[in-house]
């Protein structure tokens, strides 16, 4: 069964979306992340997490809820390494540097400009006989989620560090033959 949101759902989670971008981020890098968040306002409040009932969050709004699930158990996985592990393990990790990596770790999945990453699927057979729901946009440029993500971020002129590059690069581990050469 697909897991619907109402109305009211998807807009009180595009607000908590929204207030941890102001909560924990500061200055320019804050502003940018709200001006791309604001240009995609209703596409990133509506877009799925992925595009098939037997994966994660395949439902209007599924996408902002996903992330913010990520950030939470980011934000405490980090918190538990630093209490149980220590400091030195992770002083090359900031908080922010997690906390920015959950949050964009899928933005790809938005699509660019005018192109939605995800389109309701039409052919019933495909949504009867194996659940997807939706289907990619052929009218995007090809590109992997984490590079769109990249590529959506470097044109909001918004930076990041080598950790949060990585942390998006490689977020699906070896799901992603490209990550082999990092992971390995």
């Amino acid at each position: 069964m697909v897991e619907i949101l109402t109305p009211e759902q998807i807009l009180e989670n595009f607000q908590k979306f929204t207030k941890f971008i102001e909560n924990s981020f500061r200055g320019e890098r804050q502003e940018k992340l709200l001006k791309l968040v604001s240009d995609y306002e209703d596409r990133i409040a509506l877009a799925p997490a992925s595009d098939n009932v037997g994966y994660h969050n395949a439902f209007p709004g599924g996408y902002v809820e996903h992330v913010m699930r990520v950030i939470e158990m980011a934000v405490n996985y980090y918190s538990y390494l630093k209490d149980t592990v220590g400091v030195e393990f992770l002083n090359n990790v900031t908080l922010e540097e997690v906390m920015f990596a959950a949050l964009n770790h899928d933005l790809g999945k938005i699509g660019v400009g005018d192109e939605p990453y995800y389109e309701v699927n039409t052919s019933d057979w495909h949504v009867r006989n194996q659940g997807k729901i939706y289907k990619k946009n052929n009218n995007l440029v090809h590109m992997s989620v984490p590079d769109r993500s990249v590529f959506l971020l470097n044109s909001y002129g918004i930076s990041f560090s080598e950790n949060e590059y990585l942390a998006i690069k490689i977020h699906d581990g070896l799901y992603d033959a490209s990550n082999e050469a990092y992971l390995k």
